[in-house]
């Protein structure tokens, strides 16, 4: 039974464990619902020495409170060279493209996740797979939860376009990959778009009267709800449908949040 070791099982982890699980895998992970804690050095170096596969959801540490740039790569980067590596990345390593495509050969590192960019670096420097990420939704963490809890938002910002990916076609994307060759590869749907849309759409779905189009001053928003709207890319994934052989099953919202509904 080949063994998959995960840094970081959270919610996105989650789902690709499960994946790989009921595709015979075995799953050891840290993370709040992991198998191992991470500073148990020693269970983690054994474990490590026996995993085929390891991947790293963890984020890069927080710029100017002494955090290692990488937590993960700080304290067992030196039994990871020669593994079979993937990273859980981000799209905000492109930062502002004015509403553009993007694909993997856009230059990195010119927006505000400076850190995660070069966390990104370092594990590709490592040949790893790194799987830049736009907006994640999936059960339990989409529109339609935010509308039914009070805190979906109608910001007045035309032009302004994302891109998103179900969390199970990440899930997918990384199994296809596993032997796929090192490299960035972007996992996203086939639809950016404004957010106004997928809440608009989401409020048609669910008979929810449509929040108010407010300004970004007047929507009131935490720091990091106010810097997803800070960049404006659309992203491209040409590179995994030709490489890896991956599709979305979930090429765009409508799918995917009918898929939500759905008992």
């Amino acid at each position: 039974m080949p063994r998959l070791f995960i840094f970081g099982l959270g919610y996105t982890a989650g789902f690709v464990a499960s994946l790989f699980a009921r595709h015979g895998w075995e799953v050891v992970s840290t993370g709040r619902e992991g198998t191992l804690a991470f500073d148990d050095e020693g269970t983690v170096r054994l474990a490590l020495a026996d995993a085929d596969h390891v991947l790293s959801s963890v984020p890069p540490g927080r710029e100017g409170r002494g955090e290692p740039l990488d937590p993960v790569l700080d304290r067992y980067g030196d039994v990871l060279n020669g593994k079979a590596l993937s990273y859980l990345s981000s799209t905000g390593v492109y930062g502002d493209a004015g509403g553009a495509w993007v694909d993997e050969s856009v230059p990195v590192g010119t927006g505000r996740r400076t850190a995660r960019a070069e966390a990104d670096a370092a594990w590709l420097a490592l040949g790893a797979r790194a799987y830049r990420l736009p907006g994640i939704y999936g059960p339990g963490r989409s529109v339609l939860d935010r509308i039914a809890q009070g805190r979906a938002h109608r910001i007045d910002l035309p032009g302004q376009v994302f891109s998103r990916v179900h969390v199970k076609d990440i899930a997918r994307g990384v199994l296809a990959g596993i032997d796929a060759p090192a490299g960035a590869y972007n996992l996203a749907d086939d639809l950016p778009c404004a957010q106004n849309r997928l809440v608009e759409h989401a409020c048609r779905l669910t008979g929810a009267p449509l929040p108010p189009l407010q300004t970004l001053d007047e929507a009131d928003l935490s720091p990091m709800a106010r810097a997803f709207y800070a960049e404006n890319r659309r992203v491209a994934n040409g590179k995994a449908r030709q490489v890896l052989g991956w599709r979305p099953r979930y090429p765009t919202y409508a799918e995917g949040l009918a898929a939500l509904l759905r008992p």
